[in-house]
This record gives structure tokens, sequence and C-alpha cells, in this order.
């Protein structure tokens, strides 16, 4: 008769198993919805069907590309990432103001290209990486700088 191979039920080995998964990228059905999100409200945004949430969305997308290409998965530049916040700072503003929520085709572009970057990142990057960067996601959006969010890191 075969036994069954035991396994440690420890403290400790829960806390393996824990940082293990912390080293895997996110589960594939997790990212696919995330993912899935961020390419509806820029589909929305883009033919002029979008609201405050597509926008916030695509906001959050932007920032947590930027933070994750820092941390060295998927590419983006200042530059790029300088750029798209002009353009989605107009798209609030035109929201706000005719209640017109969309982007340009250049805008819409440029979030292309990051909603692209963010789907790989969600795919590749570690689930520890996709943590912290929405963790300093999370206290940006309660006040907190990204030079004060870096300290804490450090």
């Amino acid at each position: 008769m075969t036994r069954t191979i035991p396994f440690a039920r420890s403290a400790n080995a829960a806390r393996a198993r824990r940082n293990k998964t912390l080293l895997l990228p996110m589960p594939r059905a997790e990212a696919d919805r995330l993912a899935l999100q961020v390419h509806i409200a820029l589909d929305a945004m883009r033919h002029m069907k979008g609201n405050v949430n597509a926008a916030q969305t695509l906001c959050q997308a932007m920032i947590l590309t930027g933070l994750l290409a820092e941390s060295g998965y998927g590419e983006a530049t200042f530059e790029q990432m300088r750029d798209a916040e002009k353009v989605i700072a107009d798209a609030f503003d035109r929201g706000r103001d005719v209640d017109v929520w969309s982007l340009d085709e250049d805008g819409f572009e440029q979030f292309a290209t990051i909603v692209s970057t963010y789907d790989y990142q969600l795919r590749r990057a570690p689930l520890a990486a996709i943590a912290d960067a929405g963790d300093r996601l999370d206290r940006f959006r309660a006040g907190e700088s990204f030079d004060q969010t870096a300290r804490k890191r450090a």
C-alpha cells in the first residue's frame, strides 16, 4: 500500500509557499480579467462612449505601467508617461467641462501602447512586483508623493 507524502503544516511551510507564489506571475485568469477592464475602457474612450470610470481606469493603468517599468518589467519612457499624462488630463478636463469622455486618435495610439505594455506586465511580472506597484499607487492616491513612496521602499 502506498503512503502519502507528509507535507509540513508549520507556519514556515505556509510562509515558504506564500513567498514562492509572490515570485510567480499572476494567475492567467486574473491577468486576463484586469487587462480586459483596461481594454474595454480604452475602446470606450476611443469611440467617445467613455465616462469618468473609463478615464480613471486608463489613468491607473498608465501609472501602474510606469511603476512596473521602473521596476524592470516592460518598457516605458519618462517622456511617454509625461505625454500620456497630458492626454488623460485633457480627457478629464473635456469630460468634466462638456461631458464628452474620449481620446483623439493620437491619444488613443499613446494609450494603446501603454495598455499593451500593461497587458504584457500582468502576464510576466511577479505577483510581488504587481502588488508593490499597487501599494505605491494606493499611497499616491492617499496623498503621498512618489518620492515619499520610493523612500519608504529603500
